[in-house]
């Protein structure tokens, strides 16, 4: 058994003998009473989401894993392919175990995954990653009379994302997974 205090994002845990992954969590310590973490978790084997409130003196039963990097190759249908970059093995994930960190995923980006029992039940992405701006509407004068101006681009593997208004096509641009925001050109 492990204190609330071990519990990450990416974390698997055994609740009610079913596993789940930590898809996000809060600790909160109130002025009174005794502080605990909320946890919203997905399930491994069905992908049903639940919020679970563990208070501070309570223990929990984390599932020890191995983390691998992997390549991710490809989506077919609902499932997500991924590599192992040492043995060449392939393992699929349902778009279910992913949630909104499939949005970022791209040909050829590496990723942690989280291994049990020989199966990926969750991934760890890069703190930003590099995308090729596709599409991005040009700059009209007179945009920037407000200051801090912003406009949807699209990126080479589909996501939208608000940037600066001098961002143009082609440019390579980074994206904060954590946040969902732009974060930069590539070469600045």
């Amino acid at each position: 058994m492990s204190s609330i205090t071990d519990i990450k994002k990416g974390t698997v845990i055994r609740h009610n003998s079913e596993l789940y992954v930590v898809i996000a969590f809060g600790f909160v310590n109130p002025g009174k009473g005794s502080a605990f973490t909320k946890t919203k978790m997905k399930g491994i084997s069905n992908g049903k989401s639940m919020e679970i409130t563990y208070k501070s003196n309570e223990n929990v039963d984390i599932v020890q894993v191995s983390r691998q990097t992997m390549q991710y190759l490809y989506k077919s249908n609902d499932r997500y392919s991924f590599m192992n970059k040492e043995s060449y093995e392939t393992l699929e994930v349902n778009e279910n175990l992913l949630g909104d960190d499939a949005l970022y995923l791209k040909e050829g980006l590496d990723v942690v995954a989280s291994m049990h029992e020989g199966t990926i039940v969750a991934i760890e992405l890069p703190k930003k990653i590099q995308y090729t701006v596709k599409v991005a509407p040009p700059a009209v004068k007179g945009d920037s009379a407000g200051g801090n101006v912003t406009k949807d681009i699209i990126l080479d593997n589909g996501l939208t994302v608000k940037a600066p208004i001098f961002i143009k096509e082609g440019e390579e641009v980074l994206v904060n997974t954590e946040t969902g925001e732009y974060g930069g050109r590539v070469n600045e």
